[in-house]
């Protein structure tokens, strides 16, 4: 890819010439497909926005309202589209506002290329203005950082940060930049990473591990299916799903996982852990087999671990090798990208239906729908229910939004009851549960998929720990659309303190502001929602509308979400109330 400056010589050929360090970072970026990047400038990064100034026409810079915010925006834009999502910031404050997005993107297993400012490098260590170790800061929580200090290693190194943030299991990369090596020069040229001395990002396949795993599946007679986002991540959805529907095989998700199969599939028995459904979660402890793709066996999803499927053989698929046998015993480890060993373990697998198995399962969802789900979301109480909120907008938008979710009350709500028929369409913060996640990464889900309708889901509590991020949505006039189910509470922790602290409710009352006229005030159309009568009319209004939409709906104060498992406890101790 021709992206460097060239000089014309006297035979016509070409060689390249001398550019500044700043320059260069662009070319990496254009090099490595890069067209969209979120960030906040300040002086240890300055010269690199100097040449992003004189790029504008092929590289579009989005100015957050906070460095928290692009780490947030680059993640939704990365978990929607699928490319690696980039972040940049100056030094000091700059960079170590970054750390919750790296921490969260990690977790998660987001590819995204953090780039920061540093202090000239003769200043290092000396305490400079704005100077911090973000190197020593971010190694817990990158899949890979280095500190840049001379001009000529930034091609290698970039390159080598896109490589290892996209392949094998993703995850966020941070390169520290120092500003003598943004502004020396030298002869520049590119040439992509296509591996890194003994970094095995894909293990290879072992067939006798496959061909193992297939027995038990054939062999089962009680299987369960818990997948997770490894098989969005690995674009092994339609893998998973023939697998799924030759073996007879009852699925289940991990929140991560959710939109990776059809939400509507017949076999697809809904959500695992803390708050998920009934019977996935119950018959975990009955299964015989227990064949986990792609997920990591989180204590969300597993509570006790001396008491979680100990009666079942544990087929584990995944692309990681550290996962295996991490939390969870393992029978058989089947290593390697998820879309490569399901397609070599299908031709193994016999046909089944496991009618007996799956009558259990619809038993136990009928339970849990006359007990929780109807009352959920078709109430009868007069205050509105975060349920019957995302129905609405399942009916309205056809199943086909992109929903991003908070973290709390409302993101269990919107999980259990979010309806999809296409992958990559649950976009939340999972392992880090971060708080001021919904906001940004719906901004950039809806740039990395600019023909889907995105739906931000979020608690009064979060929305407002990231409200600033509307000033983007003004700016760049982003036609993401955004719903806040107002509790005036912090609604997650308050249900703790009803359930397990006595109705001690110690400082989860909220005192909120005129949230509509927030939303006005930066020229977004607005609406509040407090009565049933006017739910379904406003959602209609919100999803047709082509530009921004903000709309608040007051809910009931003290509305919990059930299925649950207490904190400690085993998955076939699930609440139903």
């Amino acid at each position: 890819m021709e992206t460097v400056k060239e000089k014309q010589t006297e035979t016509g050929t070409k060689s390249t010439i001398k550019i500044s360090g700043a320059e260069a970072i662009i070319h990496c970026l254009l090099a490595e497909g890069v067209d969209l990047l979120y960030g906040y400038p300040g002086g240890a990064i300055m010269p690199v926005y100097d040449e992003l100034y004189k790029f504008q026409d092929r590289l579009t810079h989005i100015l957050t309202r906070h460095e928290q915010g692009a780490t947030h925006a680059a993640q939704g834009y990365a978990r929607v589209s699928g490319k690696v999502g980039v972040a940049m910031a100056t030094s000091g404050p700059g960079a170590t506002n970054l750390v919750t997005g790296l921490a969260d993107a990690q977790i998660d297993s987001t590819p995204m290329v953090c780039i920061t400012g540093q202090v000239p490098r003769h200043l290092l260590g000396s305490d400079a203005f704005q100077e911090t170790d973000i190197i020593g800061i971010s190694t817990p929580v990158t899949k890979w950082n280095y500190q840049i200090t001379e001009a000529h290693e930034i091609p290698e190194i970039l390159a080598k940060a896109f490589y290892i943030a996209r392949s094998g299991r993703p995850g966020p990369v941070l390169i520290d930049i120092t500003k003598n090596a943004q502004f020396d020069e030298f002869e520049f040229s590119y040439t992509k990473c296509k591996g890194v001395r003994s970094y095995v990002p894909v293990p290879k396949p072992n067939m006798g591990a496959i061909e193992a795993a297939a027995t038990l599946i054939n062999g089962a007679k009680k299987p369960l299916i818990v997948f997770g986002q490894g098989v969005i991540i690995g674009e092994a959805e339609e893998q998973l799903k023939a697998l799924i529907e030759k073996s007879g095989t009852p699925a289940a998700w991990t929140i991560l996982g959710l939109s990776a199969l059809d939400t509507n599939h017949p076999l697809n028995v809904g959500m695992v852990g803390m708050h998920g459904n009934y019977a996935p979660n119950l018959l975990t402890n009955e299964c015989d087999v227990l064949i986990a793709i792609g997920m990591r066996f989180d204590d969300r999803v597993t509570g006790d671990l001396e008491r979680y499927a100990k009666q079942a053989k544990i087929i584990h698929f995944d692309i990681d090798p550290a996962e295996i046998n991490k939390n969870v015993p393992t029978d058989v480890a089947v290593l390697g990208d998820a879309k490569a060993t399901l397609e070599l373990m299908l031709p193994l697998i016999k046909e089944n239906k496991h009618e007996d198995w799956h009558n259990e399962f619809k038993e136990k969802y009928k339970l849990e729908f006359d007990t929780v789900i109807k009352n959920d979301i078709h109430p009868t109480k007069e205050g509105l229910t975060m349920g019957e909120v995302i129905e609405e907008i399942n009916v309205a938008s056809g199943r086909k939004a992109v929903i991003v979710t908070d973290v709390g009350q409302h993101q269990m709500f919107a999980c259990r009851y979010a309806k999809f028929n296409q992958s990559k369409s649950n976009i939340t913060s999972g392992g880090l549960g971060t708080m001021g996640f919904a906001l940004p990464a719906a901004i950039g889900a809806k740039m990395g998929a600019m023909d889907r309708e995105v739906v931000a889901i979020i608690g009064d509590g979060g929305y407002q720990m990231t409200i600033q991020e509307l000033g983007i949505i003004f700016q760049h006039k982003v036609p993401v659309k955004i719903v806040v189910l107002n509790n005036n509470h912090l609604g997650m922790v308050r249900q703790w303190q009803e359930l397990f602290f006595e109705k001690r409710y110690a400082s989860t009352v909220m005192t909120n502001p005129d949230f509509v006229k927030i939303a006005e005030g930066y020229h977004i159309t607005s609406k509040r929602v407090s009565e049933r009568k006017d739910l379904k009319n406003t959602v209609q209004e919100m999803l047709a509308s082509k530009d921004a939409f903000f709309l608040e709906v007051v809910v009931e104060q003290e509305d919990n979400v059930f299925p649950m498992i207490p904190s400690g406890a085993a998955v076939s101790d699930v609440r139903l109330k």
